[in-house]
């Protein structure tokens, strides 16, 4: 492989990993925030109904803030890449 091929190889690729605007990873935390948000509410009503709010919000988000960050976020930042990829093509 020359030079240039391998230049032209690392450039696209560098394009191609880049991460998304600050926009879109606002959007896509949301979109992972929101869903997790109002399931676990759902889930935990039933018990925490006479439980003071500041508690219920700190049990709540024990639960979704680390499910969010190390699996679902991760996941629809794949599959945007994965979108933007095949819309360059």
């Amino acid at each position: 492989m020359s030079q240039e091929s391998a230049q032209t190889t690392t450039a696209r690729s560098a394009v191609a990993t880049a991460p998304p605007s600050v926009h879109i990873r606002a959007v896509i935390t949301w979109l992972a925030i929101f869903p997790l948000v109002t399931l676990g509410m759902f889930a935990i009503a039933p018990f925490s109904e006479e439980w003071n709010p500041v508690l219920r919000a700190f049990v709540l988000t024990l639960v979704v803030v680390p499910l969010a960050v190390y699996v679902v976020v991760p996941q629809l930042m794949r599959a945007h890449g994965a979108l933007v990829r095949s819309r360059k093509r």
